[in-house]
């Protein structure tokens, strides 16, 4: 069941929003070659508790024992963060982090580039985001979320790349995950219409190579059967009475959406 937003519910979310985005803005300063995943994770949590004052969303969540998500190169989503796994340059990482504040969750993430990468690996990078922000710009009441699902799909292929099919957006609020999946692929006009007051994640999954992806025996860490590089970007969205809002805009998109 979608639940539609109260206006002290929408408060309560921008401020989750505005937190989580200040923490993907900080962690970049520490994100260079010589790094662990582990110190990305542990630098996360301190600043969330430390100097937002709220607490780690995902921790916790399902058991997950960690702060955020890092996926490394050809891992598509919910890569653990591990002291073993020193970040080189050239890789790309994404950094997925929730964050709890007053009872209600924003939930982000962004691929980071370590250091100079090569122009494939950039290119791909770079259309992921687009496909985010092409499936933003059409958000408001009477979109379908197959529109949205139709929108990244065809930006995506139309590049040569893929879309991942298995994990996908989702409703959030008092919750991590709530209804809608919110899938990132699909036809124009089919699933949900779009409301004022409904809030969920958009994060496209999107592989260089074939779409198929491998779940490992972790139970979290997903990577790409043929081992070729996936990026990802997400942001928790509200729609509002005439278009969308972005919860979770960092200072550097200002102007973008």
């Amino acid at each position: 069941m979608i639940r539609i937003k109260s206006d002290d519910e929408i408060k309560k979310m921008e401020l989750a929003g505005r937190l989580t985005a200040k923490v993907l803005e900080a962690v970049e300063d520490i994100i260079k070659p010589g790094i662990t995943t582990a110190d990305i994770d542990a630098f996360c949590e301190h600043y969330i508790v430390n100097t937002l004052n709220a607490y780690p969303g995902s921790k916790g969540q399902y058991g997950y024992p960690y702060t955020v998500n890092t996926s490394v190169n050809h891992v598509v989503c919910h890569g653990w963060p591990s002291d073993q796994q020193v970040l080189r340059e050239g890789d790309i990482v994404n950094v997925d982090v929730t964050v709890l504040k007053h009872g209600y969750y924003g939930d982000s993430s962004k691929t980071y580039f370590v250091g100079p990468v090569p122009d494939h690996v950039k290119r791909l990078v770079d259309v992921t985001q687009e496909c985010l922000y092409k499936a933003i710009r059409i958000v408001k009441p009477g979109v379908t979320l197959g529109d949205i699902g139709h929108v990244i799909q065809t930006h995506a292929e139309s590049h040569h790349y893929s879309v991942v099919r298995e994990y996908c957006g989702h409703g959030i609020g008092k919750k991590m995950h709530e209804d809608p999946q919110v899938l990132h692929y699909g036809k124009p006009g089919r699933g949900v219409r779009l409301k004022p007051g409904m809030t969920f994640t958009i994060e496209p999954m999107i592989n260089q190579g074939r779409k198929e992806v491998r779940l490992h025996r972790d139970g979290w860490t997903v990577t790409t059967r043929d081992r070729r590089p996936s990026a990802q970007f997400e942001h928790t969205i509200l729609v509002t009475e005439t278009g969308f809002q972005v919860l979770t805009l960092r200072e550097e998109e200002r102007g973008c959406l």
